[in-house]
């Protein structure tokens, strides 16, 4: 018998089938952009920047904590250090610094802002007294999320 292959097998339809929808999926995410960001994906993210800021204060060894550079704000649609929120006016913009986050879409308040943190983590206002906790809150297409830094400087998800 003379076997002529003409065509595909269906196990060859099947593996390009998924090669394209794996290609396609990671093209169409990069397209979509940060406003599709759900509020608990800011969520996660905003604990990582403050996170970052804590560290960077931490590590600054200097007595003045007033610096813009180790100062969270978190109001309008921007959550970062003060220096970072003014320097990154668009979503673009944030994108080449690690101290900042603003996504479209997504509203951030706080019960303070700007917190400052000491040379060991803890939250203080802007006058430099302790600060027993600080809520701060993404609003993202009728969900919320909530973020909670403790007096002892613990950030976590969740209310405090």
């Amino acid at each position: 018998m003379n076997m002529s292959s003409r065509g595909f097998t269906l196990v060859e339809l099947i593996v390009v089938i998924l090669l394209i929808s794996i290609v396609s999926a990671y093209a169409a995410s990069r397209y979509i952009g940060t406003g599709s960001f759900s509020a608990y994906a800011a969520q996660e993210q905003a604990i990582s920047v403050i996170r970052q800021l804590q560290v960077y204060r931490m590590q600054s060894n200097t007595t003045n904590s007033a610096n813009p550079n180790f100062e969270l704000t978190a109001s309008g649609g921007c959550l970062g250090s003060s220096a970072g929120c003014s320097a990154a006016a668009t979503p673009q913009a944030a994108e080449s610094r690690s101290d900042v986050m603003r996504l479209d879409g997504v509203s951030v308040s706080s019960t303070i802002s700007p917190i400052r943190f000491d040379l060991r983590g803890n939250p203080l206002q802007t006058n430099g007294s302790a600060l027993n906790s600080v809520t701060i809150t993404f609003t993202a297409s009728g969900e919320s999320a909530v973020v909670c830094i403790n007096s002892q400087g613990y950030v976590s998800g969740g209310s405090c």
